[in-house]
């Protein structure tokens, strides 16, 4: 079976994916694809709340079995909040990449960054290319 592909969420070049919690906050963590691709996660280095990260940033990392990747800022604001369950469970990241295994929360500096970002179906484009 392919990676699943939730219509809701949008996506970034990166693999990550962005669900709108709050007027202004978005959920971040990385797409089924991503995990696949990196196996095992065996540990999620996670950003201080409160920190201001501007877009293309790296916010924090996630190491596999396989390799590191980083984790990147989609979109310019704060952190408001980390998933700390991370810390004891990376695995999360695995079973469930857009539920339990989410990243990082972030307040949106300008809303309108986020109308750059792809759509379902351009992230699966992206995929079935690589």
């Amino acid at each position: 079976m392919g990676p699943v592909t939730p219509e809701e969420l949008k996506y970034t070049e990166e693999h990550e994916w962005l669900a709108t919690k709050a007027e202004s906050t978005v959920r971040v963590g990385i797409t089924d694809y991503a995990q696949q691709q990196l196996g095992d996660v065996v540990y999620v280095d996670l950003p201080e709340v409160g920190k201001t990260v501007t877009a293309g940033d790296p916010v924090g990392e996630v190491e596999s079995t396989k390799s590191v990747s980083e984790i990147f800022a989609p979109v310019a604001g704060e952190v408001t909040a980390v998933n700390s369950a991370l810390d004891g469970q990376p695995e999360l990241i695995n079973s469930d990449p857009y539920g339990e295994g989410w990243i990082i929360e972030l307040s949106v500096a300008d809303a309108d960054a986020l109308e750059g970002l792809m759509d379902a179906s351009a992230y699966q484009e992206l995929t079935e290319k690589a």
